[in-house]
């Protein structure tokens, strides 16, 4: 099982939106250095709605290829169309990813029935390692933590990132599933005590910017040292709120670029963070010990 901090990476673009290959593999190697735990390539946060199916797959390729199995990487592979989502699975299968990433399917709302045919019809079509993905601030629909439970008992669907920020769904789901069934927060902001509630890891955005410090205070709630935990995430707080003070990954790519780690390119719908919000995201950096 894998532990720790999880960093959904970013995909560094340049200025006119394509995709920055040299940039990606620069960071993923200071990931490395900085104790990440695992990439998380080409989810979300990674701009995946916008990457078309060969970018994507050649994304989780070239981080599979730069990893180089010195740390894990999980593949973002959802989709709101069932059938693209197995098609994006089989590229990470074939690129030598680790396990992948799911989102709950956005947009066309299906049912908790829905949902657990959508998720074992890509289960049993494509023989990986899988991991739920319940954002419904995001996906406009919400994986109760029963379903979570049916889909656990499908061998290679091995563990959930529950993004809600609700506490008492972690305690649920732990309730519910086996200890061997990984249980990943998705709010850096309530990432602690979910850890400290049973959670094996955060799938993080902070990560990116503050990898080292997110992977020791991941470290210290696995331990079950919360006062440790919480020294370390307490000069964190800042960037666990700012990193959203527009749409992610607007703020966090905005920050990779004033540390000097990628270019200013995202992609549309997307745009660039609004100058008002410059100060503030920039303060909680500086608070987290970013020169």
């Amino acid at each position: 099982m894998i532990q720790g901090s999880l960093v959904a990476i970013v995909t560094p673009m340049h200025a006119d939106g394509s995709v920055d290959e040299t940039a990606f593999r620069r960071l993923i190697d200071w990931h490395v250095e900085q104790g990440t735990d695992a990439i998380v390539a080409v989810g979300t946060t990674g701009e995946s709605a916008t990457l078309d199916e060969h970018e994507h797959c050649a994304a989780i390729a070239l981080a599979v290829e730069q990893a180089a199995g010195r740390v894990p990487v999980i593949a973002g592979t959802g989709a709101n169309s069932t059938s693209e989502a197995i098609a994006l699975t089989r590229c990470a299968l074939d690129a030598g990813a680790d396990a992948c990433l799911l989102v709950t399917p956005y947009y066309n709302k299906p049912t908790q029935e829905g949902l657990y045919r959508h998720h074992r019809a890509v289960a049993e079509a494509v023989a990986i390692p899988q991991i739920l993905y319940n954002v419904p601030g995001r996906t406009a629909v919400d994986m109760l933590p029963e379903t979570v439970a049916r889909l656990a008992e499908i061998d290679n669907i091995v563990g959930v990132k529950e993004a809600t920020g609700k506490l008492d769904r972690i305690t649920r789901l732990r309730e519910l599933t086996s200890q061997g069934f990984a249980i990943y927060s998705g709010d850096d902001a309530t990432a602690r005590e979910a850890i400290l509630l049973g959670a094996n890891g955060d799938i993080s955005v902070t990560a990116n910017v503050v990898p080292a410090a997110m992977h020791a205070m991941c470290a210290a709630a696995l331990a079950g040292d919360s006062t440790r935990a919480a020294e370390l995430d307490a000069p964190l707080a800042g960037l666990h709120r700012e990193l959203f003070a527009e749409s992610n990954p607007i703020p966090v790519k905005w920050a990779l670029a004033e540390m000097g780690l990628i270019e200013p390119g995202i992609r549309l719908p997307l745009t660039w963070l609004s100058t008002t919000y410059e100060a503030q995201v920039r303060a909680a950096m500086k608070l987290a010990g970013i020169s």
